[in-house]
């Protein structure tokens, strides 16, 4: 099948650029080698929308940071994925105080505004900082957002303008022929006069494949504590160290759903592959949390997981080969990556219509249609959901309230959601303090119900199944 552009990698990234070409009167594909979009590193991603200080200016980091910051609220109202501007505190003991004036230097030149505050001016804005800290450097335009609910809504946007995602789908090889790109995945051969790289952690694999710049890559692994959503109430910002050569440092932070996190690790790996928490990873979070936030309350931890960080040298790669024409590139997109992808899919654009001259469409689109959830609204018109279609009054989730009506709205929705991870991941039915327990045998019940399978062929994500065979038969 031909195509005007094809979009290799499903992330925030991938699904940011498709959303933005999708808009053109272009014929347009993404291919994830994954069951969905977000599910590798953007389903890990920390949710920061960081403010822009720590970029080395001049970077693409800085540019795409500092312009991304702008887009992403903008962009997360627009496709109501959960977000808060709550800004972002760097904590810093007496000693430490010329390195955040440092950092207030770098903010200068980026074009972000910070104010440096005393203990007393810091407590106001989050009182639990540790009894160490005497300065913080607060920014005000950093927050939260649903790092996979941002991506999966930038796809269900694009299918909607008319552009297509196919899923396990996976790039074998990248050939070029007469000006011809042909793709071949696990589900066939596809032509596209473009190819935009946006692979994530095989992003060098897929430029070696098609011939174009080679990159050395390497991976860093980060692991985070996942807290019950009881200890929301104790933090109000983004609480970062001073940065370090290996990022950002080990945070605290709300998310955007309720939660709180503690990380990330910086682990050096060389598998792209490699998410895998270990006990000594997180004893280092056990060890340095205390150091920023004097109410580490690890016993309320419902979760603990891995992400991958892909790095190629100290900046992003983005942009079109030197050595392939109609080959662009969004690569080695680490920290801020999140924050960046709507600034890199703006640039992305750009760079597409400019080469094809490409028309927007005459569309309306501007977001999904979406319910609000259960716990988002009234009782009347909880009544009056009910009234017209009783699974509304079916809870499903006891730990997030998601009723039977939001699983079914998701496994229907533009990119329809065909596993348990990715119905969680749209509803949230198995995130709560019971990750899964009770509510994931019926999540699996009704994912085989509305897609006509046994209850055995459904799947958890990444290719797993769950259910085995049945134990006892029941009339």
């Amino acid at each position: 099948m031909k195509y005007d552009c094809i979009v290799i990698g499903g992330g925030v990234v991938g699904a940011a650029v498709l959303d933005r070409l999708a808009a053109y009167n272009l014929k347009v594909l993404l291919l994830e080698k994954e069951d969905d979009v977000a599910s590798f590193t953007t389903r890990a991603n920390s949710g920061i929308v960081h403010a822009g200080y720590d970029c080395e200016p001049g970077t693409l980091k800085a540019r795409f940071n500092v312009r991304g910051n702008e887009l992403i609220w903008r962009d997360a109202r627009e496709l109501n994925v959960p977000h808060l501007k709550c800004g972002s505190i760097v904590v810093a003991r007496k000693e430490q105080l010329e390195k955040l004036r440092e950092l207030q230097d770098r903010a200068v030149v980026n074009g972000v505004e910070t104010r440096i505050l005393d203990r007393d001016q810091t407590l106001k804005i989050e009182p639990n900082v540790a009894d160490e800290i005497e300065y913080s450097l607060y920014a005000p335009s950093a927050g939260i957002v649903s790092p996979y609910q941002l991506a999966i809504a930038y796809a269900d946007r694009a299918i909607l303008k008319g552009g297509e995602i196919l899923l396990e789908a996976e790039v074998k090889a990248v050939s070029r022929k007469n000006g011809t790109y042909f793709v071949e995945t696990s589900k066939g051969v596809f032509e596209s006069a473009i190819v935009v790289n946006c692979a994530g952690a095989y992003g060098a694999r897929v430029n070696d494949m098609a011939g174009a710049e080679h990159f050395e890559t390497v991976y860093r692994r980060g692991d985070y504590f996942v807290l019950d959503n009881t200890e929301r109430k104790n933090v109000n910002t983004v609480i970062f160290p001073l940065p370090t050569a290996a990022g950002k440092g080990i945070l605290v932070a709300p998310t955007a759903d309720g939660n709180v996190i503690y990380g990330p690790t910086a682990v050096d790996s060389a598998n792209p592959d490699d998410t895998a928490t270990t006990p000594d990873s997180l004893d280092v979070l056990r060890k340095n949390v205390p150091l920023s936030y004097k109410r580490p309350a690890f016993n309320k931890c419902i979760r603990v997981y891995g992400g991958l960080r892909t790095l190629i040298g100290h900046d992003f790669v983005v942009g079109e080969s030197k050595v392939l024409d109609n080959f662009f590139m969004a690569i080695g997109i680490c920290s801020p990556g999140l924050t960046s992808a709507p600034a890199i899919a703006e640039y992305i654009e750009a760079l597409i219509v400019e080469r094809t001259k490409a028309t927007v469409k005459q569309s309306g689109i501007v977001a999904p249609p979406r319910r609000k959830r259960l716990a988002e609204i009234s009782e009347d018109e909880l009544d009056a959901l009910i009234a017209k279609d009783s699974a509304w009054g079916r809870i499903v989730c006891r730990c997030e309230k998601v009723t039977e009506a939001e699983i079914v709205e998701a496994i229907y929705s533009p990119l329809p959601a065909t596993t348990v991870d990715a119905v969680k991941r749209r509803t949230r039915a198995g995130m709560g303090r019971c990750q899964g327990g009770f509510c994931g045998p019926k999540v699996m019940e009704i994912i085989a119900r509305e897609l006509g399978i046994p209850l055995d062929q459904v799947r958890k994500g990444g290719g797993a199944t769950i259910a085995r065979y049945a134990v006892k038969e029941v009339e």
